[in-house]
């Protein structure tokens, strides 16, 4: 009986374990991960759970992997793979034969360089760093969040939402100014001020200081120190392919670990070797290999590369991308590629919602919207059609 073996306990990996029972794989399928819980959700994290309004978020019950037939493996991180031997090398000390091996790793907080190891000082990619990260929260206290990314972003609009006072800095010209560019970033900043956040750009962290192992003060690149309670270090993200290191499985040449090289159904050029979710550099009909960061990739790419490997070759992922973040009573959306090197067209704002139209070279490559998710949706069309931008411009006098 064939053995498939996924590395990745998050929603990756369990979304090609759903797809390949519901796509007739009969074989043994056991899932990786090296955390303990269950497989769960990981954007309400910044949102619901540090805000205390939800305590866990479980995809599945134990249930349902009882029910389907797959087997679990928690709490025990991968090591390596012998790809010749078709063995994958667990922490435990012991191994797990594979016919194919889905790698389903996700991605790990950037650390910066140099900093001390203080008390109050968090990343955030796990619920064990939300729960902990929602302990310390409390009226009146005081929070540096360094990066104002989506996760910086949304954990400032939890962090009000508690009574925190929030200090915000970003080393670019905006809030997501490398994802979306600097007019919409300039609307996120607006959003973030009106709600009373000390947003500083242009500035980085230089140095964390602290009294007694905990932080207590953070010097920023101004030469500025700010008093704080605790930290949020989010400046990103990085690919969890060290334990590949000594396998020969190709990975995208990137300083930072460009992640897993695949192509359109998510194989590698290892026989019996696939990659899925946000650790995969999937080949897109451009012929670019690029990881997508985003929620609905992850099934997405598990449809496509359960078909593949059970001989249902399908379309491949989809093609328009959508994204999202909550962030105080506004839920920004983003659908298709929207690049910050794009030109950007303002179709709306009325102070607080937006609307944003993305176009290259006159073609309708995104929409970001605040507040007006109909007005979002209904471009996914135009959007896969490379539309000219100019049928959505309302005509100048």
């Amino acid at each position: 009986m064939s053995e498939v073996v996924i590395v990745g306990a998050g929603l990756g990996g369990l979304r090609t374990a759903e797809e390949l029972r519901r796509a007739g794989f009969e074989g043994s399928i056991t899932l990786v991960g090296n955390e303990s819980h269950l497989p769960y959700d990981r954007p309400p994290l910044s949102k619901e759970v540090v805000r205390g309004e939800r305590h866990e978020t479980t995809l599945k019950p134990a249930e349902f992997f009882d029910e389907k037939q797959i087997q679990l493996r928690l709490g025990v991180d991968a090591e390596g793979v012998d790809t010749t031997a078709k063995k994958l090398k667990l922490g435990d000390g012991s191994d797990l034969a594979y016919d194919d091996l889905i790698i389903a790793t996700g991605l790990l907080p950037r650390r910066i360089p140099g900093q001390h190891d203080l008390d109050g000082v968090f990343v955030l990619r796990s619920i064990d760093d939300s729960l902990a990260l929602r302990a310390e929260l409390a009226e009146g206290k005081k929070a540096l969040i360094v990066g104002a990314g989506f996760i910086g972003c949304e954990l400032a609009a939890s962090f009000r939402a508690r009574g925190v006072d929030v200090v915000l800095v970003e080393p670019q010209a905006t809030p997501l100014a490398s994802v979306l560019g600097e007019q919409i970033g300039g609307l996120v900043a607006r959003m973030h001020r009106d709600e009373g956040v000390d947003l500083r750009c242009g500035i980085g962290l230089t140095s964390l200081a602290g009294v007694d192992g905990r932080v207590t003060t953070g010097v920023l690149s101004d030469g500025s120190e700010v008093a704080v309670d605790l930290v949020v270090i989010g400046v990103g993200s990085v690919p969890v392919t060290g334990w590949l290191a000594e396998s020969g499985i190709a990975l995208a040449e990137r300083a930072d670990g460009g992640g897993v090289l695949a192509d359109e159904f998510g194989r590698t050029e290892t026989p019996g070797v696939w990659a899925v979710g946000d650790v995969a550099a999937w080949r897109h009909d451009t012929g670019n290999q690029k990881r997508v960061e985003h929620w609905t990739n992850a099934g997405d790419q598990a449809k496509a590369l359960a078909g593949a490997l059970v001989g249902k070759e399908p379309a491949g992922a989809a093609q328009v991308p959508y994204f999202w973040s909550d962030q105080y009573d506004i839920k920004i959306q983003a659908l298709g590629t929207p690049s910050a090197s794009d030109d950007v067209h303002i179709a709306l704002d009325d102070g607080r919602k937006f609307l944003a139209y993305f176009s290259r070279d006159g073609a309708l490559t995104g929409v970001v919207g605040g507040g007006l998710a109909g007005r979002v949706m209904k471009l996914r069309g135009k959007i896969a059609a490379g539309s000219p931008v100019a049928e959505l411009l309302e005509p100048t006098e």
